[in-house]
């Protein structure tokens, strides 16, 4: 009995100092976010990108002093994998929500980014959107939804207007265009977009075609090319098949004037210039992609490869993405999910390398965001369009 006596006055005791530690050694409870991502399955590649971007976002914030307004308090990543599927999306936030995140983080395919964001407003759950381009994630009213970089109507937009400058300064030699996009809501979307501007631009669209995600062989799609010899080639579509794509049509000897990409997977990459110099030779693309002028990009581009990786777009896009997530919880002072979405409503950060300015959220878009227009050359990515950007002055035709 005594023994019995002792044991539960010990427990009291210890359990006493457990639940009041020293003042002076208090820490701040951490803040779980949501990062998602699809890190399995057909958009593995950008899924993983886009989670070491985050990532390495988290540590440079907690690295820097955390969440000042909140003592210090540090950003603890809830990872989760969207499998390359929407409904696992949907699943992954439900267990987010469950766990008590603050607010997620991702979903970079638009497919999937619509059936989060969607998911995320049930519980009024703050969803910062890193790459999802179909304008439908933020056209839908849904007020936890903020995107911080373009949708694709800005992105065709840019470079259509951009498209009709470089062939007027080249005395048009391009008339006709064929467009090949993969068949979710980001390739569809896209290609509708083009189909429907172009010809008021005065180009001809050839023929729009439709690829499966994963497709594994181009050749009769670039024989059908071959037949149809438009002057200008668009796709629109991932990594692989894009890559595989170009490669095909550079077996087959398919040259057109120019390969002109709106958010094309693999033609801002450098994993792509890496491994498929001659292919990736020239294309002219209009895509995410970051202040080239600013220092913080090339030691971010740095600190990427010295991991033994490429900086891709997905990498920057989330790591800034982060940042500004971090910027509204700083203001919210507080991991209250209201306080959070008030937070970034009225958003102006500013502290970023995107070409963008500050933030301005309407209807949950950034309305600074824009893309820039890059053209690889010399086995490097360089920017060409907006002339403040400037690297190099464009090539085209690339075949006159």
């Amino acid at each position: 009995m005594t023994n019995r006596r002792h044991f539960i006055s010990q427990s009291a005791a210890i359990a006493s100092t457990l639940a009041f530690p020293l003042v002076g050694g208090a820490q701040p409870k951490s803040i779980k976010v949501g990062v998602l991502h699809p890190v399995t399955g057909a958009l593995a590649y950008s899924g993983q990108q886009c989670r070491l971007g985050a990532e390495m976002a988290i540590e440079d914030i907690n690295k820097a002093g955390g969440i000042k307004s909140m003592g210090g308090a540090k950003i603890e990543a809830m990872l989760g994998d969207a499998q390359s599927q929407p409904q696992a999306g949907s699943a992954e936030v439900e267990k987010m929500n469950e766990a008590g995140v603050a607010a997620v983080l991702g979903a970079y395919a638009s497919a999937i980014c619509l059936a989060t964001t969607q998911t995320a407003a049930k519980y009024n759950l703050p969803h910062v959107v890193d790459v999802g381009v179909a304008d439908q994630i933020v056209e839908r009213g849904l007020k936890n939804t903020f995107r911080f970089g373009p949708g694709y109507k800005k992105s065709t937009e840019v470079a259509m207007a951009n498209l009709l400058v470089l062939n007027k300064a080249a005395g048009n030699p391009a008339k006709s265009v064929m467009i090949i996009h993969e068949e979710s809501l980001f390739g569809t979307g896209t290609a509708q977009l083009l189909s429907r501007e172009l010809p008021g631009y005065g180009f001809e669209v050839k023929e729009v075609v439709k690829h499966a995600n994963p497709t594994r062989d181009f050749n009769n799609i670039v024989l059908r090319m071959k037949s149809i010899n438009p002057d200008i080639v668009i796709p629109a579509n991932y990594y692989n098949e894009y890559a595989l794509l170009v490669r095909t049509m550079q077996q087959q000897k398919v040259q057109p004037k120019a390969i002109f990409s709106v958010l094309g997977g693999a033609a801002s990459s450098y994993k792509f210039v890496k491994e498929f110099p001659d292919a990736a030779n020239g294309i002219i693309d209009c895509n995410h992609w970051f202040n080239p002028k600013d220092k913080r990009a090339q030691d971010l581009r740095k600190r990427v490869e010295a991991k033994g990786q490429f900086f891709s777009y997905e990498v920057f896009m989330t790591y800034a993405s982060m940042w500004m997530l971090a910027d509204a919880i700083e203001r919210a002072k507080s991991a209250d999910r209201a306080a959070i979405t008030d937070a970034l409503a009225s958003s102006t950060f500013s502290d970023h390398f995107m070409p963008y300015g500050p933030t301005k959220f309407v209807n949950g878009q950034n309305t600074g965001a824009q893309p820039l227009m890059t053209q690889v050359w010399k086995n490097d990515i360089k920017v060409i369009v907006p002339r403040d950007y400037r690297e190099i002055d464009p090539v085209f035709p690339l075949k006159a």
